[in-house]
């Protein structure tokens, strides 16, 4: 019972910032994901899971309520950390946008700190709501929130590119929403603990839904946009909400993996396929965040992949998604620093920069390494990953060397862009050494050292002992 009212504090604050100055405001918010971290963090050392009852519907609704275990926690803990140093980010990033927008400062911050925190609260209560009913309520906040995010703070085609997000993320919505009515009527509840199948119809309808979420190759079109033209900060809160369709594929296989393992072959190969095509496209760009989101697509298939390897594979899909959010969260943020210093989206313009922001430059690696799974927590997911392939399919090596070689795309690409934006020779006129806030650079120093320590005692052991409780044994 107790985390759910550690469950309710960003939920409070998301009320309270309306009426606080910027700093305060950033303050409070990020202290509002920091204390329900250490919590959580203590119930994944600990072993701990709790399940608040909140009230019972008669059928299909069935019973609402909130729980925690060993894969809500590392999600959980994923998305406090990001959200937390994100929310420090944002402080100088977005009085420098506000006042480029000619908007005044201290009113929007407000209201872009409500819209900032409601969208990390609706994830963070996704990933610990026990009813398929919470669960489409608070993906739909989350949409909704981004989207107002993008359309008033975004850039030159902001209004554009924020319906064209929410035109798209109609489709995982109004699917998700029929495969759970096809769920609940076919188990009369809605109720986590309480399905015990799913048709493959549903799970058809839902699994095409989430594949726009994710998203992959092919159904990808939005993306892009999104990453260029959206303000830096609620992308770092994007990239927690495309891999919550893992979270939500990993929930529903555990009840009936039926529709997985029946189809697990033509989905491992367009999630390879997927992978690699996008990992290539990340040399095409010439936008520093437009190659992010095309990474973001490369390494969301590293979670597609996992969720076809049975139970190895499902513990490397949650890893996956921490060191992804951790790595990901890292590089949008070098970005924006960027942006935010010089006004530089264009590679064309960059090169030779670790001269001018070393600290930022630094942080980069960091980045990168969790992508490339290089002493980070990244490498754990790859493990898993590897592992459920020799389980599933053995030595096959018509699966391993797509796999590796995705692997070893995204340390490739990875610092083939480290080198072009921050080392090299410079191609722009920067003249000055500006002065770099630490608001720009120390979340993501803390956000790196944390990928780091989830890799060895005490964080690795229980994360994977907490995953395999609930995971192995479960499922084949």
């Amino acid at each position: 019972m107790i985390f759910f009212y550690f469950l309710l504090l960003p939920l409070i604050v998301t009320l309270i910032v309306l009426f606080l100055r910027p700093k305060s405001a950033t303050c409070l918010a990020a202290f509002s994901f920091i204390i329900p971290f250490f919590y959580i963090l203590h119930c994944l050392l600990s072993g701990i899971s709790e399940t608040f009852h909140i009230m019972d519907f008669g059928a299909p609704v069935g019973e609402i309520y909130m729980f925690s275990d060993g894969v809500s926690n590392a999600f959980g803990l994923a998305i406090c950390a990001v959200s937390a140093m994100v929310a420090f980010f944002s402080l100088p990033y977005m009085q420098s946008r506000l006042e480029e927008m000619n908007l005044n400062i201290e009113n929007e911050y407000r209201k872009y700190a409500f819209l900032y925190c409601l969208f990390a609260t609706s994830m963070l209560w996704l990933v610990y709501s026990g009813s398929l009913v919470f669960v489409y309520t608070f993906l739909e906040i989350s949409v909704i929130s981004a989207f107002l995010l993008i359309f008033f703070y975004g850039y030159d085609k902001r209004r554009w590119t924020s319906i064209l997000y929410f035109v798209w993320m109609l489709i995982p919505g109004v699917l998700a929403m029929l495969s759970f009515l096809l769920i609940g009527s076919a188990n009369d509840t809605l109720a986590l603990n309480g399905l015990r199948e799913v048709s493959m119809l549903a799970w058809a309808i839902l699994f095409i839904g989430l594949l726009v979420k994710f998203p992959a190759i092919g159904l990808h079109s939005w993306l892009p946009w999104v990453y260029e033209q959206s303000p830096t900060p609620p992308l770092g809160l994007l990239i927690l909400a495309d891999g919550l369709a893992g979270y939500i594929l990993l929930r529903i296989y555990l009840v009936d993996p039926s529709f997985i393992i029946a189809y697990k072959v033509p989905i491992l190969a367009y999630a390879l396929f997927s992978g690699i095509y996008a990992g290539f496209s990340v040399f095409r760009q010439t936008n520093y965040k437009r190659l992010l989101g095309y990474s973001s697509i490369s390494q969301m298939s590293y979670m597609l992949v996992a969720l076809c390897l049975g139970s190895y594979g499902l513990m490397g899909l949650v890893i996956q998604f921490v060191s992804h959010s951790f790595g990901k969260s890292i590089l949008l943020m070098t970005a924006g620093g960027i942006i935010a210093l010089y006004g530089m989206k264009d590679l064309e313009d960059m090169g030779g920069l670790h001269d001018y922001m070393p600290e930022i430059s630094n942080a980069a690696v960091i980045g990168w390494m969790n992508l490339g799974g290089i002493l980070t927590v990244g490498m754990l997911g790859e493990f898993f990953i590897l592992r459920g392939i020799v389980d599933t399919f053995g030595l096959n090596l018509w699966v391993i060397i797509p796999a590796v070689f995705l692997f070893m795309l995204s340390v490739w690409y990875g610092f083939y862009m480290l080198k072009r934006i921050f080392y090299g020779r410079p191609r722009s006129a920067v003249s000055e050494t500006k002065h770099v806030s630490g608001y720009l650079y120390i979340p993501l120093f803390i956000i790196g050292l944390l990928s780091v320590l989830f890799l060895f005692p005490p964080v690795a052991p229980a994360l994977t002992k907490g995953l395999e409780l609930i995971i192995g044994g479960i499922v084949p």
